[in-house]
């Protein structure tokens, strides 16, 4: 792989991580404080919809929309670096298998995927401790990010990292391959539509992926939002007796709303990489 194609990864992997944090951040917060049990399902009359209302509007309550946003500073800054890392680590998959195995190329995609994302974790687990620590604590941006770069040497800052290589790793590489088999089926049998394909394709990719690693998600949140060290078992085991025993109930508590964030941000994300890709390899 060329500089110069390092180079169109990393650009077009960060104006994906910048669209899709800008355009849904209010509903990270909402689920990010959901999955932190600071609120409880049923509030809001019942309806899904109600529900999201019912929090959107105890988020709003005290300091307008701009809370919504909270949390997005950390996110806007780290997230398109993440999506840089994530979408050169795909890269890289594709170009491997273009030169080297091209009857292997959704596996090569794929541990280009899983490299990504573990790579990715070391920098978002401190972030997304900033970022909860914002949206669950009320935490200014430098009160948060002080107390995380403070201890930056200390496991304080690196809490929920195990729960966020379980997240990232493997979830990854499902993601890209579930995306490059999509995109590959739809060529050959619907449309070469240059939106629609990547449209339909990151939908289908996030939902798979976020049905293999929403449990993981999930723990990591409850661990970051907690005042006292947690670990992954623990973590498991609370939110499933908060659910009367039920496992699923549990480790999938608040993943409909989870998948109303990522697929939009999925297709979002994979349509800006792909345009911003095919114009930055078209100078």
């Amino acid at each position: 792989m060329t500089l110069s194609d390092a180079w169109v990864d990393f650009v077009a992997g960060w104006c994906s991580g910048a669209a899709s944090v800008l355009a849904l951040q209010p509903l990270d917060t909402i689920l990010t404080r959901w999955q932190a049990g600071l609120v409880v399902e049923g509030a809001g009359g019942g309806s899904s919809a109600a529900f999201v209302r019912s929090m959107a509007g105890s988020v709003t309550e005290s300091a307008g929309l701009v809370a919504l946003w909270r949390g997005s500073s950390p996110m806007i800054g780290a997230v398109p670096i993440q999506n840089s890392l994530l979408m050169g680590g795909y890269g890289v998959g594709q170009k491997y298998s273009e030169n080297y195995a091209p009857n292997h190329r959704i596996a090569a995609v794929f541990v280009g995927g899983c490299t990504g994302g573990v790579l990715q974790s070391f920098l978002m687990s401190p972030v997304e401790l900033v970022k909860i620590s914002q949206q669950c604590a009320g935490k200014s941006l430098t009160a948060a990010s002080g107390e995380v770069v403070g201890n930056i040497y200390h496991s304080t800052a690196w809490r929920g990292l195990g729960a966020t290589l379980l997240r990232d790793g493997i979830p990854h590489g499902i993601w890209f391959a579930a995306y490059e088999v999509c995109k590959e089926r739809l060529h050959a049998h619907v449309t070469e539509d240059p939106i629609i394909v990547p449209l339909t394709s990151g939908a289908i990719a996030a939902t798979v992926a976020w049905g293999v690693g929403y449990p993981a998600d999930l723990i990591k949140t409850r661990i970051q939002a907690s005042d006292k060290p947690l670990s992954i078992i623990d973590t498991a085991r609370l939110l499933v007796r908060e659910s009367e025993g039920r496992v699923i109930a549990g480790l999938y508590r608040g993943f409909g709303l989870k998948l109303v964030r990522s697929v939009p941000a999925s297709m979002i994300g994979f349509t800006a990489y792909e345009l911003v890709k095919s114009s930055l390899e078209g100078m």
